[in-house]
């Protein structure tokens, strides 16, 4: 997982049609096997995780697939941050479609089956919480933009300068578990572990790779589309 620092540079340039193309590529794969992380978290079978309560909870209320749900979710949350004018990246709305039908697929085939036990549903969750921190690693050196939720976190941080962001982060997720829950979402001491162990696990895994997420500079819709076009206008000259 550790890239070399001349390639992760490369990577993050995204100055041609192609390389942003690339860079995509990267995003989806990292966030279908981000997906079977979500889904390894499911599985456990001991409470899911803050938001995905919630897209469990309208998955079993509406009578449609967790992913659909996921997209639902993911969609209101991006239209939320258009509306507060935070920046907007390619690999948002890769985000908002591919994980939740990473995780539909991966129900499909069977995967792993549910855990019946917390003996053994514990390290499952584990072991999904460390894939999903080594993708968002690989998903975030594409620099195409954050997720949808991340974004909206940042967002909310930002017009909230007198609430820690630590703060702003527990009641976001404090309100998609409550929400959720009342949907039917399972909530467990699985969602206890999501919500205190994913900072830590992420951050564990960005340490072992050498990787500094405030360092990732990530390029904007707008500017994505200049460079497609620019890069097409010189094809016909």
């Amino acid at each position: 997982m550790n890239l070399n620092p001349c390639a992760v540079g490369r990577l993050r340039e995204n100055g041609t049609a192609g390389a942003i193309a690339l860079n995509m590529l990267l995003a989806a794969a990292s966030l279908f096997v981000n997906g079977f992380g979500v889904y390894l978290t499911i599985q456990a079978n001991i409470g899911a995780g803050p938001w995905d309560v919630l897209n469990l909870g309208l998955s079993r209320t509406l009578g449609i697939l967790y992913g659909t749900a996921s997209i639902a979710v993911s969609c209101s949350i991006l239209l939320i941050d258009i509306l507060l004018r935070e920046p907007i990246g390619i690999s948002m709305f890769i985000d908002a479609v591919v994980v939740g039908k990473a995780v539909d697929f991966f129900n499909w085939i069977d995967a792993v089956p549910a855990r019946r036990s917390p003996v053994t549903g514990i390290p499952v969750m584990i072991v999904g919480l460390f894939i999903m921190a080594y993708t968002q690693y690989t998903y975030m050196i594409a620099s195409l933009g954050c997720g949808p939720r991340d974004t909206l976190l940042v967002g909310l941080a930002k017009r909230m300068r007198r609430v820690p962001i630590g703060a702003v982060s527990i009641g976001l997720l404090s309100l998609a578990t409550l929400t959720g829950w009342l949907l039917g979402g399972p909530v467990g001491v699985g969602t206890l572990i999501c919500a205190f162990c994913t900072g830590p696990i992420m951050q564990l895994a960005f340490r072992s790779v050498r990787f500094d997420a405030t360092g990732v500079r990530h390029q904007r819709l707008t500017d994505s589309l200049r460079v497609v076009r620019g890069t097409r206008r010189a094809r016909r000259i």
